[in-house]
This record gives C-alpha cells, sequence and structure tokens, in this order.
C-alpha cells in the first residue's frame, strides 16, 4: 500500500504542476489579449477558474496525502498514547465519512446533474468539469484508509508532526 501511495503522490504532485503550468499560461494569455491586444479572449477567463478549482481540489487531496493539512492538536498532545490514537484514528473516521457522503457523493451527483449542460466558451460540458470533486474525493479516501492503517498498525504517528515555527 506504501509503494501505491508514494506512485499516487509522484502523479498528483505532477497532475497538479500541470494545472499549475496551464493556470499560468492561460491567465497570462488573458492578460496579453485584454491589455496589449485590446480584444479579451472568450475562453481564456472559464478556463481559468475551472482549472484554479481543479487545481485546488487535488492540491487539497494531495496536502491530505502528505498529512500537511491545518491541526488543532495542542490539546491532544497532553493525552497519553491510547486516547492520542483513538483521536487520530476518530479524526481519520470522520474526514472518511464527510469526504465520502460530501465529495464523492455529492460530486457524483452534482456532476451527473450538469453532464449534459455546455460551458459556452469550453468545448467540455459542466458535468466535466465537476468531475474534479468526486475524483479529489476518492483520492482523499485513499489517502484516509492509508492513514487510518499505518495508524491502527503503529506505523504511523496518530497526531501530525509538528512543524518548527518559522520566525
Amino acid at each position: 500500500m506504501n509503494m501505491l501511495k508514494e506512485k499516487l503522490d509522484r502523479a498528483l504532485e505532477w497532475v497538479c504542476f500541470g494545472l499549475f503550468v496551464v493556470l499560468v499560461a492561460t491567465v497570462a494569455w488573458q492578460v496579453f489579449t485584454r491589455q496589449i491586444l485590446n480584444s479579451p479572449s472568450s475562453w481564456s477567463e472559464e478556463l481559468a477558474k475551472y482549472v484554479f478549482v481543479w487545481l485546488g481540489l487535488f492540491g487539497a487531496a494531495l496536502v491530505f496525502g502528505e498529512r500537511g493539512h491545518i491541526a488543532v492538536d495542542f490539546l491532544v498532545r497532553r493525552l497519553p498514547a491510547a486516547p492520542q490514537k483513538a483521536v487520530g484514528m476518530l479524526s481519520h473516521v470522520l474526514v472518511l465519512a464527510f469526504t465520502a457522503l460530501v465529495l464523492v457523493y455529492g460530486g457524483s451527483s452534482i456532476a451527473s446533474l450538469a453532464w449534459e449542460q455546455t460551458i459556452p466558451a469550453l468545448p467540455v460540458s459542466a458535468g466535466q468539469m465537476y468531475l474534479a470533486i468526486p475524483v479529489s474525493g476518492v483520492l482523499t479516501l485513499f489517502y484516509c484508509a492509508h492513514h487510518l492503517v499505518e495508524i491502527g498498525a503503529g506505523r504511523m504517528d496518530p497526531l501530525e508532526a509538528e512543524q518548527a515555527e518559522a520566525l
């Protein structure tokens, strides 16, 4: 499972990098056509909005996989090891339930409802663009399940490693 996670991490890093490059190029084109050519591009603003959303969702899944998300755990860190493990497992179960319900189920529902809705400026449907929601949800579910297994087996700290504060 660890090798699969590492490969998924690398693939997701490349996807996020690619999306960022597309976002920068699209916004640069938009600025160029608006400011230099005085003829704004009809598609660049729409594409930039959707690419930004995809980047945010996939980036959030990647950060969750790396356990880099925000955690307020100063009280939990004062507990003994067994309650820390229980709280760590419970928080991942809650994230798993939320992700399954909201991102995967809700995202799939909204994508299917909007599948036939066209985006005038782009050659794809709104439903295709909304697929980022359930796809990022599935990625987050995988990472969450991986963390649960690793925490349960004692191979992973139930709480994220403390980061040294930069001055």
